[in-house]
């Protein structure tokens, strides 16, 4: 999500590490990683890295991560000094053509202004892609119920915000979109995922997060109040939060 958000300051760079990182983001990098499957003697790129999840989890030889954020990077950096980290736009990537064996990105396409130049700069200097977003908000239970819950409390702006994570979810589109950008699909799988956090508390501290600007204080107070309720299909019996997503999960080559 580092792309939309590059000016994120570093306790929240901090905070997504600690919080999202686990709750999803590291089993989703498994997954994207485990799908394209970088060779020992390849090279691999992490498109809007965040604070690098993707490319720590890589298995390919060199691997560079880009990001907009220095304050994610500074994070990636710390927790992996030996990886390459540069500052950089999806749109204009500072590399040459063909420069990587492998080319990802995770949870990034979404906020991108123009999705399909960031694709085609991908096919630019990437032979193999490995492209992994959330997919639909109506095939996603536990953020239905959130989105119903701020809908229901907040300014239309803060429902926006939720509904961004999934604009690049269609598969129809995504797909088209891909080949637009010169990119052939191998293959590109729907499965379902969850974020998973300890407690209500902590679930609904970290999805509200991203709304901090969009959420009064009265709007706040009524969202946690009603969370209980409204995401009670979602909790465990030792009182972990559940919340199913949708995720789509694109594998291909430049054509």
């Amino acid at each position: 999500m580092s792309e939309h958000t590059y000016a994120l300051p570093a306790d929240a760079a901090e905070f997504y590490e600690s919080t999202f990182v686990p709750a999803l983001f590291a089993g989703l990098a498994r997954r994207l990683i485990e799908a394209v499957a970088p060779d020992v003697e390849e090279s691999m790129l992490d498109v809007a890295c965040g604070t690098g999840v993707v490319a720590r989890a890589s298995t390919a030889g060199r691997v560079t991560g880009l990001d907009r954020n220095p304050a994610m990077l500074a994070v990636a950096r710390r927790a992996q000094p030996a990886l390459n980290w540069c500052v950089g736009d999806a749109t204009a990537l500072p590399f040459a053509d063909n420069a990587f064996d492998v080319v990802v990105s995770q949870a990034a396409l979404m906020y991108f202004a123009d999705r399909v130049a960031a694709l085609r700069e991908m096919t630019r200097v990437g032979g193999r892609l490995g492209l992994q977003v959330p997919g639909r908000l109506a095939a996603s239970p536990g953020y239905v119920a959130l989105a119903e819950l701020v809908a229901r409390h907040a300014v239309p702006s803060a429902s926006e915000v939720i509904a961004g994570y999934f604009a690049a979810g269609d598969p129809d589109r995504l797909s088209a979109q891909c080949e637009e950008a010169g990119w052939q699909i191998d293959r590109l799988t729907t499965w379902t995922s969850a974020t998973r956090l300890p407690t209500m508390d902590a679930f609904i501290k970290a999805e509200l997060l991203p709304l901090a600007g969009h959420l009064d204080d009265e709007a706040r107070r009524r969202i946690v109040a009603d969370s209980r309720l409204a995401l009670a299909p979602f909790v465990t019996p030792e009182g972990e939060v559940a919340a199913p997503l949708e995720i789509q999960l694109v594998v291909g080559r430049r054509r």
